[in-house]
């Protein structure tokens, strides 16, 4: 059992450039701790931004964060790229969890696909009804080749086949990696690199959390896949119970999902409310899961870490 400290937890709140891309992340939290080594090693790799006022505010700044820009464009329900001012503009706001634009033609085919494919990895098909599947949609194909040969896996050649990708990966990293894929393949879909952004640090939070608090591999696991379905009903725009339906998935990850029930469900309410910035909600389930607010900063800087492997085109090496 982790020793409770006073450090007060924090998270980061991601940021968009003016075409709804990430660029940037603040701090958000009622208080702030002092920067820990991963928080400065965030800094090192991606626009990390302090509101004025901040706690601690010149040891933030030492340790590579910036002042947040004065451009700041807050958006919950619209994204209007003509509506910005010219210039320099940095985008927060809930509004990548919107309503989809509405589907048509090619669109609404692709969407279709793709939850043909959520259903056919989550039920673990065979690989080759996977990559005939695959071989229908151009876009997440590209993704999902583009992501392997970043990640390189250790390999010293390119990958250039799905036979390839499905082996260096393994099926339980293939789950992973096509599923993100969806977040980021959805053609006309503006919110998609956010989305991807965001339920990238779900869900390896989650991951993170699951380890922290004692729970097994396969819970992590479990913990992980939790933190991306999440989000699927935001992406297609349709009840998140009508998305799961036809999803093989295991009574806890159901709880956790539409109940937010069980050990599982209490982790993914712990990111939501430091995703909706209630502190004092965060605090309460930290004490509850019998976490420190120190553990649970550097789960959310590592997430951020691994959201900026898979998620940006500022990919290095990623790790699982």
């Amino acid at each position: 059992m982790t020793v409770l400290t006073d450090a007060p937890p924090v998270f980061l709140h991601l940021l968009a450039d003016r075409n709804g891309k990430p660029a940037g992340m603040v701090l958000g939290g009622g208080r702030a701790a002092l920067p820990d080594e991963q928080l400065r090693v965030l800094a090192g790799q991606f626009p990390c931004f302090i509101r004025a006022g901040l706690d601690h505010a010149q040891a933030w700044l030492e340790a590579g964060w910036l002042p947040l820009p004065s451009q700041l464009v807050r958006a919950d329900t619209v994204f209007d790229k003509a509506a910005l001012p010219a210039g320099m503009v940095l985008i927060e706001g809930d509004w990548p969890l919107a309503p989809p634009p509405k589907a048509v033609g090619a669109q609404a085919a692709s969407r279709a696909l793709a939850l043909q494919l959520v259903q056919l990895v989550s039920n673990d098909g065979d690989t080759h009804e996977i990559e005939a599947l695959l071989r229908r949609d151009p876009t997440l194909s590209y993704h999902l080749l583009k992501l392997v040969n970043s990640l390189g896996m250790g390999s010293s050649r390119r990958v250039s086949s799905f036979a390839q990708a499905i082996l260096i990966l393994g099926r339980q990293q293939l789950r992973r990696w096509l599923n993100l894929m969806l977040f980021s393949a959805r053609e006309g879909d503006l919110r998609s690199s956010m989305l991807l952004a965001k339920v990238a640090v779900r869900a390896h939070a989650l991951e993170l959390l699951a380890r922290s608090t004692g729970l097994g591999k396969a819970q992590q696991e479990q913990a992980f896949m939790v933190g991306m379905f999440s989000l699927l009903g935001v992406l297609f725009g349709m009840p998140l119970a009508e998305v799961l339906a036809p999803l093989t998935i295991g009574d806890a990850a159901q709880q956790a999902l539409l109940d937010r029930q069980g050990e599982l469900g209490e982790l993914l309410a712990l990111v939501e409310a430091a995703e909706r910035g209630d502190f004092a909600a965060v605090a309460g389930r930290l004490e509850a899961l019998q976490l420190d607010g120190a553990e649970f900063n550097r789960v959310v800087a590592d997430a951020h870490l691994w959201m900026l492997s898979v998620a940006t085109d500022k990919a290095g090496s990623g790790h699982a």
